[in-house]
C-alpha cells in the first residue's frame, strides 16, 4: 500500500509577515512588503527597492552567540523551522530523531557573509578572515544547522536550483517519505540575498523592476506595464509526514501532497523556453503522479514573477496543459505582494496553497491594473475571493531551465 503524505506544519518568514497568521492575513488583505532598501545604501543602484524583513530578530529563535555564527539565510531557516514545528505541535525526541529528515533549498546561500569576509580579506589580509566563513556561506548549512539545532538525524540534503529550489526540496522530501526512507521531513527553502552584490548582479541582468518611486506597485505579475521582478528575502518551511504518523499523534492536517513534477528546459541560462513547454511538462507530470485530470484542479499559485517572458510563457504553459479549463481556473501570483524570495519562493507559495484549501479564500494578484492581452486568464485581480478549493497547484521556475510543480489536495480520510 502506497504511503500517503500530509502537511501538518507551516512556517513562513516573509516580508509581509512572520508566522502563519501574519503572513496569511497580509496575503488576504493584499498588502505589499516592498519598500526602499535599508540593508545598505542603494542610492546609486538602478533598482533601489526590495522585500526586506524589517522586524526580524534572530535572538527570538537562536541564542545570540550561535546567531552570530550563522548567515542571515540560515537564521531565517531556523526561525521558519521553529514556527513550522510549533504549528505542527511536533517535538523531535530521540525515539523519532532518526526518522526525521531535513531538505532545505537555497538559490544563493550566504552571499552577505561572502561579501563581508571578502572585504576583510582585501582590507586586512587573509589572517583576519573568519573561520566561520565557509560554514556560514555554503548553501547546505541551512539544512545542516536545522538538523543540528532540532536534532533531526534522518536524511539531510540541500537543493540548489535557483528559484525552484524550495519546491524541489519539498518534492524530494515527499518522494523520500513515499519510498519509506524517512517518516517526517522538515522541507522548504531560505534566502537572504538583498546585498550590494546580489542587487548589482540582478540589475546587470536587467531582471529587476526599476519602479523605484512606487515600491508597493512595482511587482505586478501579468500586467502590461510590468518591468521585472522585485527581490525579497525570507524562508518557508513545511512539515511533511505520513498520514499514519499524523493520525497517531492527532495532528492537524492542512492538505495532502499528491503530485510532484520536475523538468528541464534545455534552452537558456536565464530565459524560460518559448511557449513554456518545460513548465507544461512539469505540471503534467505532477498531475499524472496525482492521478488527476486537469479539470479537477481549482487553483494555481503561479510562479508569476512580473517579468515579461515568465508571465507570458507560464500563461501559455497553463493553457497547454489545461485547455479550456484554463479559463475556469483561479490563478494568482502572491509574488505581487511578497516579491520574489528566489530559492524560498516555492515554499511560501505552497504554504499559501495550503491556507487557501484550509480557509476557502484565494489570495489576489495585486497591481494588476492593465492586463497584458497575452495574459488572459483569471488572475484574481487585486482582491481576494472566496472559493471552495479542493485541489491546488504551485509552480516554480528557475534560472538554468529548472521547472518544479507540486499538487496538494484537501485531506479526506
Amino acid at each position: 500500500m502506497q504511503r500517503r503524505i500530509v502537511i501538518t506544519g507551516l512556517g513562513p518568514v516573509t516580508p509581509i509577515g512572520i508566522g502563519k497568521e501574519a503572513y496569511w492575513q497580509s496575503l488576504v488583505m493584499g498588502n505589499s512588503g516592498i519598500s526602499e532598501i535599508t540593508h545598505f545604501d542603494a542610492s546609486e543602484y538602478p533598482t533601489r527597492i526590495a522585500g526586506e524583513i524589517q522586524d526580524f530578530d534572530p535572538t527570538a529563535f537562536i541564542e545570540p552567540k550561535e546567531a552570530k555564527r550563522m548567515d542571515r539565510f540560515t537564521q531565517f531557516a531556523i526561525a521558519a523551522t521553529k514556527l513550522a514545528l510549533d504549528d505542527a505541535k511536533l517535538k523531535i525526541t530521540p525515539s523519532i530523531a532518526e526518522r526525521v529528515g531535513v531538505v532545505i533549498g537555497s538559490g544563493i546561500g550566504g552571499l552577505g557573509t561572502l561579501e563581508e569576509q571578502h572585504k576583510i580579506l582585501l582590507e586586512k589580509g587573509p589572517r583576519r578572515v573568519s573561520p566561520y566563513l565557509i560554514p556560514m556561506m555554503i548553501c547546505d548549512l541551512a539544512a545542516g544547522q536545522v538538523s543540528i539545532f532540532f536534532g533531526a538525524k534522518g536524511p539531510n540534503t540541500c537543493v540548489v536550483t535557483a528559484c525552484a529550489a524550495s519546491t524541489h526540496a519539498i518534492g524530494d522530501a515527499f518522494e523520500m517519505i513515499k519510498r519509506g526512507i524517512t517518516d517526517i521531513c522538515i522541507a522548504g527553502g531560505s534566502e537572504a540575498s538583498i546585498t550590494p552584490l546580489g542587487i548589482s548582479g540582478f540589475c546587470a541582468c536587467r531582471a529587476l523592476s526599476r519602479r523605484n518611486d512606487e515600491p508597493t506597485r512595482a511587482s505586478r505579475p501579468f500586467d502590461a506595464q510590468r518591468d521585472g521582478f522585485v527581490m525579497s528575502e525570507g524562508a518557508g518551511i513545511v512539515i511533511l509526514e505520513t498520514l499514519e504518523g499524523a493520525r497517531s499523534r492527532g495532528a492537524h492536517i492542512y492538505a495532502e501532497v499528491v503530485g510532484y513534477g520536475l523538468t528541464g528546459d534545455a534552452y537558456h541560462i536565464t530565459a524560460p523556453s518559448p511557449t513554456g513547454e518545460g513548465a507544461a511538462r512539469s505540471m503534467q507530470m505532477a498531475l499524472d503522479e496525482a492521478d488527476l485530470s486537469p479539470e479537477q484542479v481549482d487553483y494555481i499559485n503561479a510562479h508569476g514573477t512580473s517579468t515579461p517572458y515568465n508571465d507570458e510563457f507560464e500563461t501559455m504553459a497553463i493553457k497547454k496543459v489545461f485547455g479550456k479549463h484554463a479559463y475556469e481556473l483561479l490563478v494568482s501570483s502572491t509574488k505581487s505582494m511578497t516579491g520574489h524570495l528566489l530559492g524560498a519562493a516555492g515554499a511560501i507559495e505552497l504554504i499559501a496553497c495550503a491556507m487557501t484549501i484550509e480557509t476557502g479564500i484565494v489570495p489576489p494578484t495585486i497591481n494588476l491594473e492593465k492586463p497584458d492581452p497575452l495574459c488572459d486568464l483569471n488572475y484574481v485581480p487585486n482582491i481576494a475571493v472566496k472559493s471552495d478549493v479542493s485541489i491546488a497547484m504551485s509552480n516554480s521556475l528557475g534560472f538554468g531551465g529548472h521547472n518544479a510543480t507540486l499538487v496538494i489536495k484537501r485531506f479526506i480520510g
